[in-house]
């Protein structure tokens, strides 16, 4: 298996981590009747557990970008060292992204997340 695929595969690990954190987090404010409801009434989160939940959507939808790009460059042979840099680049920032985030640092999430984009517009770019 390629780095990037590693890569890959190390990101989406960190997603179910991150959502695991959200649920706990969730469930430590609004309890867990409420969690396993079906939500009709649920309070919306704030804190730490309302930054958790905006990190964890944003976390899936990074992911739903990153996996095509990755997957596209391994079929295609592609892969490069160039990609794997923009793969390194992107799992550095998106981990660092949801710590920067949850700790509520505004600025350097925003940088984080500018650095993860432009890491997986760099792999579709590669990809064509």
């Amino acid at each position: 298996m390629s780095s990037e695929l590693t890569i890959l595969a190390l990101y989406g690990l960190w997603v179910i981590v991150v959502i695991l954190a959200q649920v706990l987090a969730a469930a430590g404010q609004v309890g867990l009747a409420t969690l396993a409801g079906p939500r009709d009434d649920m309070p919306p989160l704030t804190g730490t557990a309302g930054r958790l939940e905006r990190a964890q959507l944003n976390s899936v939808v990074a992911l739903a970008l990153f996996a095509p790009a990755v997957l596209l460059l391994s079929a295609k042979g592609g892969l490069s060292a160039s990609s794997l840099l923009a793969a390194q680049v992107f799992l550095v920032a998106r981990i660092a992204y949801v710590v920067v985030y949850v700790a509520g640092t505004p600025w350097l999430r925003s940088l984080l997340w500018i650095a993860g984009a432009l890491a997986t517009a760099w792999l579709y770019l590669l990809a064509l």
